[in-house]
């Protein structure tokens, strides 16, 4: 263990600005210390303390992106400075801690044990906290589900759902950016991943060998294609009902264009109404932010400009969020308005007591055409009266020639409020549009697509997009989902499609917040892939990621009076 003392004012420039105040504590740094594991592997953990006498909080950083990065140094100045122990650890496997590096299966015992070693250490007052994003929220919760008596608060960022609900795949349709993940954190030291065409590796045919254009065999890339449905495997992984029994007190945040937004509203949906301690339902906070998958960057988002008010002072909240709960300091911060959301179009922040918000009317919008609502070009219509007698809409699904989601290739972020007018030229897809807007309306909570479709393959997905039509034209990408056809009795029972078999899907096109002004327009897109987010569905029925090639099909959705499709919109007076 090597230890350095830091002394004198430091200031710190973050995502919030500059916090430029005498520091009150001369830090102490102490690198690589080696805490234990209960099978005998230690983890490294960089320790930054106040250099003073006295008893400290801890937080506790939980991390596969290297412990020894320069905002980590960042941070644990920023926090030992303020009177907390930060402690950043590498998770096991990855960086200099020891052991092989298997996404989650180690993290719950992995943070229990870390959190109960800091607890008892000399300097430490017994109260641990935990923050971070991403996968760094993930091993806040599985830590969580061990009940840690010293385990105080936590603040779970862009934190996704149970793996097999969203990450690596959403109800069985895979994320191929999940591979340059993999790659990205293979071994124990960051890769370059730049030197792949990472859009060829997503393409490649059979999926379970994409690993080989990148030089390696993942182990966990073959186990989650090897495991496409709820089992044994993902139970070991999963914590969504084991947080329920969690009493610690939960910071949520995430945004309206992050990745695995899903995670967040549904553990803060889920801990305010199905937790079993009674204290913990009250002190859930949650905030939801005009952001992607690194929170709090920018005004700026693609070609949208969110506002001065879209970035926000996290620091003060953050420190007000652990000094209560880990210093004891009656700040009020349990009585804080539980829920802080941004309206989009507006561009401003609102105080709510709930998510999703009581007072929500849910609206259907229902699909019409002349039967050619084949690109942005046809006649597709979108209203809220029901269909009566209308013909069928259809359109040709090719696995060889995939609808383009509009991303980077990587798996830092996947896509945002990109305009959409490009990709709907394509006659493989229907669109389907209001007329103006006469007056605003805000649309602001869960949205979920109904359709009744049929295909002539086997297998196939449907997948529908929700889009603000700008005055100009713009069609800004709000959300969408995918549904894998053969789930369509459900996740542990994969059937294949009779050809030409009817049937209605429910879509999950997860949350948004935005206030559409008169003159834009409310679309709906319908289509059967959305590449490189999801894997292609080669359409054969056959075991997911082992077709060589693909089949065409032919497509229908149904709106008519018995056969209605919709969108539900959440709408807010």
């Amino acid at each position: 263990m090597r230890a350095l003392t830091v002394i004198g004012a430091i200031g710190i420039a973050l995502s919030s600005g500059v916090l430029a105040a005498q520091a009150p504590y001369p830090v102490r740094l102490e690198f690589d210390t080696r805490i234990p594991m209960r099978d005998g592997l230690t983890l490294s953990t960089d320790i930054f303390r106040p250099d003073a006498p006295g008893k400290f909080p801890v937080i506790l950083v939980r991390t596969p992106y290297d412990n020894s990065a320069a905002a980590n140094t960042v941070r644990g100045r920023f926090w030992a400075s303020r009177g907390y122990i930060y402690a950043v650890q590498d998770v096991r496997g990855r960086g200099d801690s020891d052991g092989k590096f298997y996404p989650l299966v180690t993290e719950a015992d992995d943070g229990d044990d870390s959190i109960t070693w800091l607890a008892n250490q000399a300097w430490s007052n017994g109260k641990i906290g935990m923050t971070g994003g991403s996968y760094l929220g993930w091993v806040q919760v599985l830590a969580a589900t061990k009940k840690n008596p010293h385990l105080a608060a936590l603040n779970p960022i862009v934190t996704p759902s149970d793996p097999w609900r969203q990450f690596p795949m959403q109800y069985g349709a895979y994320s191929p950016s999940t591979i340059s993940w993999l790659a990205y954190i293979d071994g124990h030291t960051l890769q370059d991943i730049t030197q792949f065409d990472l859009l060829a590796v997503y393409r490649h045919l059979p999926m379970r060998d994409a690993d080989r254009l990148m030089g390696r065999t993942f182990k966990a890339w073959h186990d989650w294609l090897d495991h496409p449905t709820p089992d044994a495997y993902w139970d070991q992984q999963s914590y969504q009902e084991r947080l329920l029994q969690s009493p610690v007190p939960m910071l949520h945040i995430s945004g309206w264009y992050d990745d695995v937004l899903p995670g967040t509203t549904e553990n803060f949906i889920n801990m305010t109404t199905r937790a079993t301690d009674p204290a913990a339902r009250r002190r859930q906070q949650l905030i939801l932010g005009p952001w992607g998958h690194g929170i709090n960057r920018s005004r700026y988002m693609g070609d949208i400009d969110f506002g001065p008010m879209a970035v926000i002072d996290l620091d003060t909240v953050q420190v007000r969020w652990f000094d209560r709960w880990l210093k004891g300091i009656e700040n009020g911060a349990e009585n804080d308005t539980p829920v802080r959301i941004f309206v989009m179009g507006e561009n401003r922040w609102r105080n709510e007591r709930e998510w999703p918000l009581a007072r929500t009317r849910y609206l259907k919008f229902y699909l019409h055409s002349g039967g050619k609502a084949n690109s942005l070009f046809g006649d597709g219509r979108l209203d809220t009266l029901p269909p009566m007698t209308e013909p069928t809409d259809s359109y040709r699904s090719d696995p060889a020639h995939p609808v383009t989601f509009i991303t980077e290739a990587d798996f830092h972020q996947m896509g945002g409020p990109d305009d959409y007018r490009p990709v709907e030229r394509r006659d493989d897809m229907l669109v389907f549009t209001t007329a103006p807007l006469t007056e605003s309306m805000e649309m602001c909570g869960p949205l979920t697509s109904s359709i009744v479709a049929s295909s002539s393959a086997r297998d196939t997905d449907w997948i529908t997009r929700i889009l603000d039509v700008h005055p100009d034209g713009f069609a800004q990408r709000l959300n969408e989902g995918v549904f894998r056809a053969r789930y369509r009795h459900g996740m542990t029972k994969p059937a294949p499609l009779t050809p030409g078999e009817e049937a209605r899907y429910d879509i999950d096109d997860w949350s948004t917040c935005i206030r559409l002004d008169a003159g834009h327009r409310l679309r709906v897109e319908v289509m059967s892939s959305a590449f490189p987010k999801w894997d292609v569905n080669q359409q054969t029925g056959g075991p997911i990621g082992s077709d060589s090639s693909g089949v065409i099909a032919d497509q229908r959705v149904f709106h008519d009076r018995n056969r209605a499709s919709y969108v539900v919109i959440p709408v807010v007076r």
